[in-house]
């Protein structure tokens, strides 16, 4: 499959349906609507599967970019990817492995944008934000952003997050969550 992110640059993806690229129409709207935040971020991409979001979050001047991945086939194409675009002061991390054990590997750590892409039909939302927060992984004026399909029932989230904004694009959803200003 072909897949083009910011300045048309090509990236190499796994073939068939192994891993499911956010398409470029959500991937666009995304960024513009974190434009002006992704410069100098620390970025987390969760289920990464060919690394596009975290590629096209380098391209776009992140400072630091680390993605969880399951498949070690993708792992190795992200890298390569990843390597491709980043440029002198920018790094980046590719952590290979199950996204609910790995995610405790990046306790300490604080990420401004945190995107994560699970399968939709998984059973990985809510562990995985459950331990986005209880690591304190998204920084105090971070945002994460969930992809999922736009009929899931709700996704059940510590009452340490809120909803700020939630955007449909035809068979994808977005749901932006930061930290309450209650808890």
């Amino acid at each position: 499959m072909s897949l083009r992110i910011y300045g048309n640059r090509a990236l190499k993806t796994l073939p068939g349906q192994a891993t499911r690229p956010t398409s470029s129409r959500v991937r666009e709207a995304l960024f513009n609507i974190w434009q002006g935040a992704i410069a100098e971020c620390r970025w987390l991409d969760l289920c990464a599967g060919s690394g596009a979001m975290g590629a096209e979050a380098l391209c776009r001047g992140a400072r630091y970019v680390v993605g969880i991945e399951q498949s070690a086939r993708a792992c190795v194409i992200i890298r390569q990817n990843w390597q491709k675009v980043a440029k002198d002061g920018q790094t980046f991390q590719v952590i290979q492995g199950d996204v609910v054990r790995q995610i405790k590997t990046l306790a300490g750590q604080s990420f401004d944008r945190i995107y994560f892409d699970p399968p939709y039909v998984s059973e990985l939302y809510e562990p995985v934000i459950a331990a986005i927060a209880q690591y304190h992984l998204l920084a105090a004026q971070g945002e994460l952003a969930v992809e999922h399909a736009p009929n899931r029932s709700a996704i059940s989230t510590p009452p340490v997050f809120e909803i700020c904004r939630r955007k449909v694009y035809g068979n994808t959803a977005l749901t932006f969550y930061h930290w309450s200003e209650t808890v």
